[in-house]
């Protein structure tokens, strides 16, 4: 399935946004505010970008796609059920004891699940192995990776920035969640992480800085990574975490903090407001 219109994706983000809110408040835990705020990027990856086939989901040529920051799995169980990978419905049992759905995603359960994920800050290393994989086979398959700027804290990330540029892994695409916020407060005041576009250059990376909740922002950044040779691509994404939800949105006590049931139909009706503007805008 691949959308070729921004109204599509954008269409799609609402659902993605909508699928995270009805999956965390029966769980009773996880994370909201980052889901909410990837919605575009994992709109644009899974219902654009990215070469899969969810009834073959070990295609060979398929691309990797890689979740560093796992806690924020529920966009991605929403992208890929709406892709066909697996019933949406099932994801509603979101961190139940024996559902397939984890608070981080898990290979050994899920099909399409590239890599496991818990410790913060190894998604990086394990796409840029993946990466260079593919560059000793010749394949044609690329990896994507998504991470968050608070992994930029760690140094295993930057161990795998160094490795990338080493072998010029332009088959890597990385994505970060640049959304200011992490557990304990703004990631400015928890350890600093500046120009991290400027970081990335001297590292020997092509860098992109875009607004991360912006459909054509997106496209241009990974059209322009795909024409990117000799070097890996980092997006720094701007986005607003909550995004959508305006009692969540740029707040970092939502980072882990779960809706109650008021608090998702409270959500939920703004979301179904803002599809409504999506629809009248630019067509029903």
């Amino acid at each position: 399935m691949k959308f070729g219109s921004v109204r599509e994706l954008r269409l799609m983000a609402n659902t993605i946004r909508q699928d995270v809110i009805r999956m965390l408040v029966p769980a009773a835990s996880g994370h909201p505010a980052g889901p909410l705020g990837l919605a575009e990027i994992f709109s644009v990856l899974f219902f654009n970008e990215m070469r899969f086939k969810p009834d073959k989901p070990k295609w060979n040529a398929r691309d990797r796609f890689v979740l560093s920051n796992g806690h924020c799995c529920p966009a991605l169980y929403s992208a890929m059920a709406r892709a066909g990978y697996f019933p949406i419905e099932e994801t509603l049992s979101l961190r139940k004891i024996g559902s397939r759905f984890q608070g981080h995603p898990s290979k050994k359960w899920l099909a399409g699940i590239e890599s496991s994920s818990g410790p913060l800050g190894e998604g990086l290393a394990i796409a840029s192995g993946m990466a260079l994989v593919g560059k000793m086979d010749k394949t044609e398959w690329r990896v994507y990776c998504v991470t968050s700027d608070g992994e930029h804290q760690e140094g295993s990330t930057w161990e795998a920035v160094m490795l990338a540029s080493k072998y010029r892994l332009d088959n890597l695409v990385a994505i970060c969640d640049r959304n200011y916020i992490q557990i304990d407060g703004n990631t400015e005041d928890v350890m600093p992480l500046g120009d991290m576009a400027k970081k990335y250059r001297a590292f020997g990376w092509h860098a992109i800085t875009v607004d991360g909740n912006d459909i054509s922002a997106l496209l241009s950044a990974l059209a322009e990574a795909r024409s990117t040779k000799g070097k890996p691509t980092m997006i720094i994404a701007d986005t607003i975490p909550g995004k959508g939800v305006s009692f969540m949105e740029k707040n970092y006590k939502w980072h882990g903090a779960a809706p109650k049931e008021e608090d998702g139909q409270k959500a939920i009706a703004e979301l179904e407001a803002e599809r409504k503007r999506i629809e009248q805008a630019e067509g029903a």
